[in-house]
């Protein structure tokens, strides 16, 4: 099921199993990902096998690279930001640097069997919804989705133990998070993200050592680095351009910090894949 609007919205609905895995790889603009596993789940995803138990729900974004093993049965959503932009509903929903753009990390969370109907019935509501054709359509669908991600976020929150934070650490962390994923090319050292979030490095540290083992500095480097991944094994780019688009002017300073995350040159990186 596909939904378009006249301002270039887009939202997919789809059951998928091993007749139609393919969706899973498919690429739209701005595109985002809500994968709900029916069933075990084995995929590629930016290269590392992974596999996923009946009841987890993935949020990916455009750049996460997917590739099939095994698919028995999953339910997808996908929507645009013309459909419904995470950081314009971030007041509604608070799920900005946390399900989506949240640096490095994967975001999942397992449905517990007490919110299992919610989910289920919050599904089949959106499948009425895309089967309606009115003026309320969009809207109705932008509601589906916003309840969906306010379920989500409530539950990742409690199974990442967030909750134990005071709401004012969690939004600096979130929209650190946000800011690394929006500038990582560019601005390569906590104090630029410190300027921006108008606190001093010291603070974001001490913040980010309650909140889990990586320092800011880790957070940046680590999506440096899944860039990197990503475009050496999935583009046909030279090592010298990976470089300059990761923000890195001297080929050997990208190659000393690629083999000292990775244990491996760039070079030697590409040519295994």
């Amino acid at each position: 099921m596909l939904y378009t609007g006249q301002l270039n919205e887009f939202v997919r609905l789809a059951e998928i199993d091993s007749t139609n895995c393919e969706l899973l790889k498919e690429k739209i603009q701005d595109g985002l990902s809500i994968i709900w596993t029916q069933d075990d789940l084995c995929i590629k995803i930016d290269g590392e096998k992974q596999s996923f138990k009946k009841n987890t729900i993935l949020f990916l974004t455009e750049y996460h690279q997917v590739e099939i093993i095994s698919v028995k049965k999953v339910r997808l959503i996908r929507f645009n930001r013309a459909f419904y932009c995470i950081a314009s509903h971030d007041s509604e929903v608070g799920c900005k640097g946390i399900l989506f753009f949240g640096a490095s990390q994967l975001p999942q969370i397992s449905v517990p069997e007490s919110e299992y109907e919610k989910f289920d019935l919050l599904w089949k509501m959106f499948v009425v919804e895309m089967d309606s054709v009115d003026n309320l359509q969009n809207d109705m669908l932008q509601m589906m989705l916003t309840r969906l991600l306010i379920l989500s976020t409530r539950i990742y929150k409690e199974q990442t133990e967030l909750t134990n934070f005071d709401r004012q650490q969690l939004d600096l962390v979130r929209e650190y998070n946000y800011l690394v994923e929006s500038h990582f090319k560019t601005k390569h050292q906590v104090a630029d993200y410190a300027e921006m979030l108008n606190k001093s490095p010291k603070t974001l540290s001490n913040v980010f050592k309650k909140y889990n083992e990586k320092s800011p500095l880790q957070i940046i480097q680590d999506r440096i680095i899944l860039e990197a991944r990503r475009m050496l094994r999935y583009s046909d780019k030279s090592i010298k351009e990976i470089a300059y688009d990761n923000g890195y002017d001297d080929i050997q300073a990208f190659s000393r910090f690629f083999k000292k995350m990775e244990g491996i040159s760039p070079s030697d990186f590409k040519k295994a894949f």
